[in-house]
């Protein structure tokens, strides 16, 4: 298995498989590898030549400090873990000075106002770093096609705006949510809870599940409320946002039309931990 931490000797990599014309797959994470990132690169292997995991720990898409000092990092065991699962995928893992020359700074996209509800709204910034290093990642990989997981369904839409806007020829391929088997979406995060607080996590999704089930018969707003409630009484979460949206372009709903295809996100924090989860309605 082939392991890079400099761009030129990726670029020297790839090379050939570009002059062959091989279909080039990309898989981008910060690392903390868990079985949702696998699910990806598996899907990756079976559709592409090559495939390129990068374990990237990106600062421009942090908005606290603190949370970005805290987030989980285990390169030797990432390594160990793809290792384990295919000895065909390339790993690129640089140091912040390769991938921003100088001080780590987001280019700013205009999103249409994409960025700015939900997560955007929540984590100034976000969003614009996310685009700025899947954007670096894109020209220096140069995929065929390019994997992300629903559970960042609002970031899958952005990365959409931004290949559109800079006309790239990647594929996007979004990749259903993997989940424990308590039901709670795999996250990098999870890592940070206690086991108790992992498995009362779990409360999250049920709740999504009964929101879901409740959309067919009630209103948007008695469905809002109703998860507002569930939280409420639910000691030790800290609901920070539910909100039900068009799937297409996140527009927060009021009415719902039989047409429509929409989606509920949550936000919650458990043990101090910012957890995120959606759900299609």
């Amino acid at each position: 298995m082939k392991i890079f931490n400099k761009k030129l000797d990726l670029q020297q990599f790839l090379a050939p498989f570009y002059l062959e014309k091989k279909a080039v797959g990309l898989v981008p994470t910060m690392g903390a590898l868990h079985e949702g990132h696998l699910s990806l690169i598996q899907k990756a292997l079976s559709e592409n030549d090559i495939v390129v995991v990068s374990i990237f720990v990106n600062p421009t898409q942090f908005n606290n400090a603190e949370d970005l000092e805290k987030y989980p990092r285990n390169l030797s065991g990432d390594i160990k873990t793809i290792e384990r699962l295919s000895q065909k995928v390339v790993i690129f893992a640089p140091e912040i000075s390769e991938m921003y020359e100088n001080t780590p700074k987001a280019i700013s996209f205009d999103f249409g106002g994409l960025d700015k509800v939900m997560e955007g709204k929540f984590r100034e910034g976000h969003f614009q770093g996310v685009a700025t290093i899947v954007e670096k990642l894109f020209e220096l990989v140069k995929p065929t096609r390019a994997y992300f997981g629903e559970k960042d369904y609002q970031q899958i839409l952005i990365i959409k705006s931004m290949l559109e806007q800079r006309k790239l020829p990647v594929t996007l391929v979004p990749c259903p949510i993997i989940r424990e088997e308590s039901g709670l979406a795999m996250s990098s995060r999870n890592e940070r809870l206690s086991p108790e607080g992992r498995k009362q996590a779990a409360f999250i999704y049920s709740v999504l599940q009964e929101a879901q089930k409740l959309f067919t018969t009630a209103s948007v707003a008695e469905v809002e409320a109703f998860v507002k409630e569930q939280f409420s009484q639910k000691e030790g979460f800290d609901l920070e946002y539910f909100t039900i949206t068009k799937a297409d372009t996140l527009k927060e709903v009021k009415e719902k039309k039989s047409s429509e295809s929409y989606r509920a996100f949550i936000t919650v924090y458990v043990e101090g931990v910012r957890l995120i989860d959606n759900i299609a309605l």
